[in-house]
């Protein structure tokens, strides 16, 4: 064992990397395993990621050459920062590119059905608040781990953010049942929509090809013909645009608008950039600097961000799971609590949700689907739906419903804290 050590060593960085493409293969292949038609795909990155989070903070592991080099004690290790920076990398590419795909045809879409997709990102945060608030009222429970597990089951960091600066604010003890909520809810939140997006469409025995056909006919018919215009590329690629994109989102995801207390609103490193993505793809150009990035390159920027987004998430997920129950104090009845309070309230607002596009707005399956998946604000459901559809089309109904459900479930998981003992 001391001469593989000393043929193989392996630093902070190179076993990070290491990692990220391990879990990347392994990941995939689980995602790609079939059982009754069903499969993970993306998400099966993320569950192999949990996966390995939770083995790098086995104790024995430390003392073993080469594989201690993967040991992370706590979600404080070194190793984790490099897992995050990578996951908002991640996160960033996938959400711009999201942005720039769903643009041209995103507010033409949003203004003929603003209507069916305004009332559903509203409805399925307010369901899921309300799941929240009745949670937050059992006897020993208290709103601080309620939002918690809320942040967790919609897979919202900007709620958690939320919910950790309200319960601070009030309580600063309770920070860790924000942390425990949230990281026992997320697997869940994270998988059961991806599943979600993949049954629907078996139960409705739904014709995919031609639900294709339905998603973008009312923009289409909309759509008035633009002139040519002779516009300067400044690349090959439109690396250089795509580059603007992500500068001008993250700044304007840091953009704090202060709720009071130590609480604050912002669109953060997915509502920014998708927000700039959408706007910028729009107009299609800056003059006559030519704004267009290459589809190809658009759609690998999306599936690599959405793959480094779930190793980073999961890692960290795994091994912040391990820590918050190893720390919890208060048994792990309250865990398994949260877990299935989790369940609940990723499925009702989804299942509710979907209900109201269905037979309230009449909207089209795959555009219905695609709105669940920003009402739930659930990046990689998205990533899953696309693949099911087979058109990046599905991505105007998500970024329509994404932005209003963003910031309700922020307002809610203020509110909640506020009016509710911790």
């Amino acid at each position: 064992m001391d001469f593989i050590s000393n043929i193989i060593s392996l630093g902070q960085t190179p076993a990070v990397f290491l990692s990220v493409f391990l879990i990347c293969f392994v990941g995939y292949a689980i995602g790609a395993i079939k059982v009754k038609g069903l499969n993970l795909g993306t998400a099966g990155v993320f569950l192999f990621a949990l996966l390995f989070g939770y083995l790098c903070t086995l104790p024995g592991l430390k003392d073993i050459p080469v594989l201690g080099k993967f040991y992370m004690a706590d979600a404080s290790d070194a190793k984790i920062s490099s897992f995050k920076f990578l996951s908002n990398i991640g996160l960033v590419l996938f959400v711009s590119s999201v942005g720039l795909i769903a643009g041209p045809k995103f507010f033409r879409n949003l203004k003929i059905n603003a209507k069916s997709y305004v009332p559903m990102g509203a409805l399925i945060i307010v369901i899921g608040a309300a799941v929240t608030v009745g949670f937050a009222l059992i006897p020993g429970i208290g709103s601080a781990y309620a939002t918690g597990i809320l942040s967790g089951a919609l897979t919202s960091t900007p709620a958690f953010s939320a919910a950790q600066g309200a319960v601070e604010a009030v309580d600063a003890s309770k920070l860790g049942l924000v942390s425990l909520g949230h990281a026992v809810a997320y697997p869940f939140g994270v998988i059961g929509v991806v599943l979600f997006v993949q049954i629907m469409p078996r139960i409705m025995k739904a014709d995919i090809v031609h639900e294709r056909t339905l998603i973008g006919v009312a923009a289409e018919e909309a759509a008035t013909e633009k002139k040519a215009r002779k516009l300067i590329e400044l690349d090959e690629f439109g690396f250089a645009a795509f580059g603007l994109v992500v500068a001008l989102g993250v700044l304007l995801g840091s953009v704090k608008i202060p709720l009071g207390g130590k609480a604050s609103f912002s669109l953060g490193m997915t509502g920014g950039p998708l927000l700039m993505g959408l706007i910028l793809a729009h107009f299609g150009r800056i003059g006559k600097i030519s704004l267009k990035v290459d589809e190809h390159a658009l759609k690998s920027f999306r599936e690599f961000g959405l793959m480094l987004f779930l190793v980073g998430a999961g890692v960290e997920g795994g091994v912040e799971l391990v820590e918050q129950i190893a720390n919890s104090s208060y048994g792990i009845m309250i865990v398994v609590y949260g877990f299935a309070a989790g369940m609940v309230m990723t499925l009702i607002p989804m299942i509710v949700g979907f209900l109201f596009a269905r037979y309230i707005c009449k909207l089209p399956l795959l555009n219905n689907l695609g709105s669940i998946t920003g009402g739930m604000t659930s990046t990689p459901a998205l990533g899953t739906l696309i693949g099911v559809a087979g058109t990046d089309d599905v991505a105007a109904a998500y970024a329509s419903t994404y932005p209003i459900a963003l910031v309700l479930v922020v307002l809610a998981s203020q509110l909640i804290n506020t009016f509710i003992p911790v």
